[in-house]
């Protein structure tokens, strides 16, 4: 007949600092994804606010191109002008 195997034993005293250890990296753990969750929030106040300039930056510039094509027609018609005039 064998002798059953001892098994490992554990002391409570190393359970409870095997716990302890195991709540201060998990406090660690909450600490940096609290710190992610802040950069996050700033991130997306900067997005925001880059969107609001490039929205007002792309209203600035919708008469840049009808003042192109205005400047086209007068070119137009003042060369039709003259050919006609002769």
């Amino acid at each position: 007949m064998s002798t059953p195997d001892p098994g490992v034993y554990i002391s409570t005293a190393q359970m409870y600092q095997e716990v302890r250890d195991l709540a201060q990296t998990v406090g660690r753990i909450e600490s940096k994804v609290d710190g992610f969750i802040d950069e996050a929030k700033d991130i997306r106040s900067d997005v925001q606010d880059h969107e609001l300039r490039i929205r007002t930056l792309e209203r600035a510039r919708w008469p840049m191109p009808t003042i192109g094509v205005l400047a086209g027609l007068a070119g137009a018609a003042t060369g039709a002008v003259a050919l006609f005039a002769r």
